[in-house]
């Protein structure tokens, strides 16, 4: 199975505040391994740009320390499934920690129901 991790980064790991990143990290994944990896600079951040660009590189999932819940759709919107609460590790070692089921991460998955949910938490800006 193939999967396409990307990952926010800060000097090189998991940046925290995800709109604020240098790079992102483009994980190739087959079979459960990491195949390739390739850093990208993304455009200037402008709300709601992200999802879209990030899915042009073929991203399944978004591995992310902290995200608000109108980007966690906007990556649901884009099929690509957003996992947060990640530590600021280097992107191999998510990547793989991810693929190991060894992360302890807030998933949420774009086929979910949009039915009524509450995620119990708010992001004051």
């Amino acid at each position: 199975m193939k999967k396409c991790i990307a990952i926010p980064l800060e000097n090189g790991v998991l940046c925290a505040h995800f709109g604020h990143c240098e790079t992102f990290a483009i994980v190739d994944v087959a079979d459960g391994q990491v195949t390739g990896m390739r850093e990208v600079t993304p455009p200037e951040h402008v709300p709601g740009l992200y999802p879209r660009w990030v899915a042009t590189f073929g991203v399944t999932d978004v591995i992310a320390g902290g995200m608000g819940q109108k980007a966690i759709d906007l990556f649901n919107q884009q099929n690509i499934n957003a996992f947060v609460g990640a530590p600021t590790q280097g992107p191999r070692e998510l990547a793989e920690a991810f693929l190991a089921g060894k992360l302890s991460l807030s998933a949420n998955y774009c086929n979910h129901d949009h039915g009524d949910h509450h995620h119990g938490h708010s992001h004051a800006h």
